[in-house]
């Protein structure tokens, strides 16, 4: 009497646990299905989380068509081979030089991709940077020029020759933006980032307004603190501050962002991740984090 009782006890415990396996294995195989075929152009894809977001694409669906942009040719190369050594061979990846801030390779980029790669069904914009921490009167016209015409005006003349291309199509199609939560809470230091990504999000939400009557998804993801090259780049290539900036705490990882991305990419047509804000768990605002020290 003992072991049937027992075994029809085991088998009610399992079988609910078996039926969430099987959802979850039909959840993921629909999102993956979703992105079967489709042209994914990222750029700021060297390094961070453009880097991340090509190997998280490859690996939620073999078939995407990558189109990886960045300063740092060689750089894509070698992960365009690590992504068919790690992933699939038969992942389609294509690098190519392309700076963001350069507005007569922007105004050409459409014209010059090859024949059979033109098609783009994704847009992930990821390619920004911040340069220096100084406040308004001190900082170098070098630095806003870069930091305006890479976040704000690269992105944006990127952006409508991408929108002019999903149109012509007949209006559908992913955009998908990288902000910032310095977009959202301006700080001291980052009079010039923070105006470029508040200015990203006002782009974003005017443009998801205007496209109401397609098809062409625009959503932004903003992260909070994310441990790539920024803090790298923000320093003028000094490491040890770069370092400091991560002290005390577990900042989040560009694989992190990389998953959202893929994530609000892979939804029924019809669903829209409009805005995403992404702390790591330290993190309450833009200058709100609590740091351990041993």
């Amino acid at each position: 009497m003992f072991r049937p009782l027992l075994l029809r006890t085991i088998t009610k415990a399992i079988n609910p646990l078996t039926t969430i396996i099987h959802a979850t294995r039909k959840v993921s195989t629909m999102s993956s299905a979703r992105l079967a075929g489709k042209t994914i152009l990222i750029t700021g894809a060297s390094s961070g989380i453009g880097r991340s977001c090509a190997f998280e694409f490859a690996r939620a669906n073999p078939t995407v068509r990558l189109i990886l942009t960045a300063r740092r040719l060689e750089t894509l190369k070698e992960i365009a081979d690590q992504i068919k050594k790690e992933i699939s061979e038969t992942t389609e990846v294509l690098p190519i030089k392309f700076d963001v801030a350069n507005p007569e390779e922007v105004r050409s980029f459409m014209d010059n991709l090859p024949e059979g790669w033109k098609n783009i069904d994704v847009l992930v914009n990821n390619a920004g940077l911040v340069k220096g921490v100084d406040k308004v009167g001190d900082i170098l016209e070098e630095d806003i020029t870069t930091m305006v015409t890479t976040n704000v005006l690269g992105l944006i003349g990127l952006t409508q020759k991408v929108v002019k291309h999903y149109q012509a199509r007949g209006g559908q199609g992913d955009i998908i933006n990288i902000g910032s939560i310095a977009g959202r809470e301006p700080y001291a230091g980052g009079a010039i980032y923070c105006a470029t990504k508040a200015a990203v999000r006002s782009f974003t939400d005017s443009l998801r307004k205007e496209l109401i009557a397609t098809k062409i998804r625009v959503m932004e993801i903003d992260p909070g603190q994310v441990e790539t090259e920024f803090s790298v780049v923000r320093f003028y290539g000094d490491a040890a501050k770069a370092k400091a900036v991560y002290d005390g705490v577990d900042p989040l990882t560009p694989e992190d962002i990389a998953e959202v991305v893929v994530f609000v990419a892979s939804r029924r047509q019809n669903v829209v991740i409009a805005d995403t804000l992404v702390f790591p768990s330290h993190q309450a605002g833009a200058g709100v984090m609590h740091r351990r020290f041993n």
